[in-house]
């Protein structure tokens, strides 16, 4: 169970984080060329088209996506007449860049944001992103997460984002009502407090920038600035952030899911009611339903910080192999698989939100009990997607496993050296 669930976030947006390294070339520090073993200039101005069968490989968070995927692939082949099979990798960072190193990668796959970069610096991708019939009905922000040198790479194939759920049956308990859900960093600290008893913590969450940014955000800090061209790690904002997290730490009333709690992940920590409050995506609503389903819960939007809401938006793309033979039929096949129908009927089966504006009416008429998730699409950061920033975020994860014996400025001067290296 540990590992089916644990898998859960990762396939929002953050499966080839651990992997890419793989691509980003070898050696010492951040200093990366983006590595190598990829054909093809990258342009989609002529797309190839062949007979050739079509190869998906997937980071599937569990049965339920690895099935709707697979459904929604076969019912595309048949009426399009295109063979088409679906491979759900083990280690999808891994598989993909032998796939790549052998010359015979898949011809669709999901692709992390952060990883764009180096697969489209090396001549892997084909830009294929403006040729979708759809390009303009996906969210900005999305679009601008996939883009690289003013080139709209690949379709954004859903997205999640992180807000506060609450165990109501422990919220109750505690004398808490609607009125005290949390708005602001004190409520929130006080709340956890309230929470923290007979051996639950008031907040935990996994040891890591994919969490902990979302205090960062709502302190008014990030990694890199907006334009991608400036390393912003060390700001006081963010060092304002982790003192925050650090200071309940201390207190007792936030822990880490796994270091502290011995839970794989926060949305098991919060299912084994080991923490009353945790922070996490939409996918979690796939693990309460079949892991913890006597758990009731609420979501509500993560409290404001200083510089107001934050949060984290987390989101894979599409990717297109250059060296694929067929990729006329490719994009044919990302068209429809990111069309509001049939990504509202994938949000159905396994949770993530349709990355396509028209499905927001009728995502959030299913889903109304879900709508902070849609609602945090309107102010969440998403991870920088500068070549290398994989790297440097596995390093800063490593750091934050130590944040409550910790200097928070220490750590962020670090963060800042390494992010320099990849942006400058």
């Amino acid at each position: 169970m540990t590992r089916h669930i644990t898998r859960t976030w990762l396939g929002a947006g953050a499966l080839l984080l651990t992997g890419t390294l793989a691509l980003t070339a070898c050696g010492s520090g951040f200093d990366d060329d983006g590595g190598g073993g990829a054909t093809g200039d990258g342009e989609a101005s002529e797309l190839t088209s062949s007979d050739d069968a079509l190869s998906i490989l997937i980071g599937s968070s569990g049965d339920a996506e690895t099935q709707a995927v697979e459904e929604a692939v076969a019912a595309w082949s048949e009426e399009s007449g295109v063979e088409a099979s679906v491979q759900v990798a083990n280690d999808l960072p891994q598989q993909l860049s032998q796939g790549f190193a052998a010359g015979s990668p898949p011809d669709l796959f999901y692709l992390a944001t952060e990883a764009l970069a180096g697969y489209a610096g090396n001549g892997s991708l084909v830009a294929y992103g403006d040729l979708l019939e759809n390009k303009d009905d996906f969210y900005p922000s999305l679009v601008q997460n996939f883009t690289v040198d003013d080139q709209f790479y690949c379709a954004p194939k859903d997205f999640s984002t992180l807000q506060l759920i609450i165990n109501k049956g422990l919220w109750d308990a505690a004398g808490l009502t609607d009125d005290d859900i949390p708005t602001t960093w004190d409520e929130l600290a006080d709340v956890a407090a309230t929470l923290t008893s007979d051996g639950v913590t008031g907040l935990a969450f996994g040891a890591e920038y994919q969490r902990l940014g979302a205090f960062m955000a709502q302190a008014g800090g990030q990694l890199v600035s907006d334009d991608g061209t400036e390393a912003v790690a060390n700001s006081p904002e963010n060092v304002e952030a982790l003192t925050y997290v650090q200071e309940q730490m201390d207190a007792g009333s936030f822990a880490y899911a796994t270091i502290d709690l011995g839970a794989g992940w926060g949305g098991e920590a919060f299912g084994q009611e080991k923490s009353a409050m945790t922070i996490e995506g939409n996918w979690i609503t796939g693990a309460m339903t079949n892991d913890f389903p006597d758990v009731e819960y609420v979501v509500a939007e993560l409290p404001e910080g200083p510089a107001g809401k934050g949060t984290m938006q987390f989101t894979n793309c599409w990717g297109m192999a250059a060296d694929s033979p067929n990729q006329q039929a490719a994009l044919e096949l990302v068209q429809y698989l990111t069309s509001a129908e049939q990504q509202l009927a994938f949000s159905e089966a396994f949770g993530p939100m349709p990355s396509v504006q028209s499905a927001a009416e009728q995502w959030t008429a299913d889903n109304p009990d879900m709508a902070a998730f849609l609602a945090g699409a309107d102010y969440a950061k998403g991870v920088p997607t500068n070549d290398g920033i994989a790297a440097v975020i596995t390093d800063f994860n490593a750091s934050l496993e130590g944040l409550k014996a910790g200097d928070p400025q220490e750590i962020l001067d670090t963060v800042q050296s390494n992010v320099e290296a990849v942006v400058g």
